[in-house]
């Protein structure tokens, strides 16, 4: 299990890297389905792993001058805020509940993604509204801490859709604000007593760390449009995996 999770953390890392956001969505069900943690300690070690390749990821693309540091520093602050509201809600759903809130949550990114536009310019840094920027921080971080993700799956629909930004330019400062965010929701989930377990979260970082390196470097060089929708088709298949697993299958492990 150990290897096939080495395995499994490399290519969440490449995603991570090469379009900006996914990391958690994909280590949540490793981590519950391959390494066997319990709904609530995968959902924290998720933090851990996405804020471990973003920053691997953005330190990369941020050599290029990729990322737009001002939109994402103003993004963050309010999705840090957004993510303690978010991990407060949490402790009170069921894990069962929590994955079928998460399903559709996918599906609706999915389709964002592959809808996109196909613009593969890189276009200079856009200036959206502040209380645009506000709002959508607000949204994503609340997100992140509920599901224990690092919202990349979202942010970077939001940058391109809602806020302007060239999808290259989304990707990098994407990257940016998962670390911060998930930083901010693990320090949320630590303090209210969250205790992910050391050697799966350690194990999954770092081989989804070198992927993440991988992944920007594969990110410049694809086209952005086939990595959108092969994106968005890994999230649809890994949601309806997991509505499969609860509502038939009789759902992830217990606590």
């Amino acid at each position: 299990m150990t290897a096939l999770a080495i395995v499994l953390g490399l290519a969440i890392g490449t995603i991570v890297g090469a379009v900006g956001g996914g990391g958690a969505i994909l280590a949540l069900p490793v981590l519950i389905y391959v390494l066997g943690e319990p709904v609530g300690p995968a959902s924290t070690a998720s933090l851990v792993v996405v804020s471990v390749a973003a920053a691997m990821g953005a330190g990369s693309l941020a050599r290029h001058g990729r990322v737009c540091w001002r939109l994402a520093f103003t993004f963050a602050a309010p999705a840090a805020a957004g993510s303690l509201l978010g991990t407060l809600a949490s402790n009170n759903v069921g894990a069962d509940a929590l994955v079928l809130a998460f399903v559709p949550v996918m599906l609706a990114a999915a389709l964002a993604t592959w809808r996109g536009s196909d613009e593969d310019s890189d276009g200079g840094c856009p200036h959206p509204p502040l209380r645009r920027v506000v709002a959508a921080g607000l949204l994503v971080g609340a997100m992140t801490g509920f599901f224990g993700v690092g919202g990349g799956f979202v942010i970077v629909p939001v940058l391109t859709l809602w806020l302007g930004a060239p999808f290259r330019r989304a990707v990098a400062t994407s990257l940016v604000i998962i670390c911060l965010t998930g930083v901010a929701a693990l320090t949320s989930h630590l303090l209210a007593g969250a205790k992910p377990d050391l050697q799966a979260t350690v194990i999954l970082a770092g081989s989804t760390a070198a992927g993440a390196l991988l992944g920007t470097h594969l990110g410049e060089g694809l086209p952005q449009t086939a990595l959108r929708r092969g994106f968005a088709t890994l999230v649809s298949v890994v949601a309806l995996a997991l509505l499969l697993d609860v509502l038939v299958l009789g759902g992830p492990p217990a606590e």
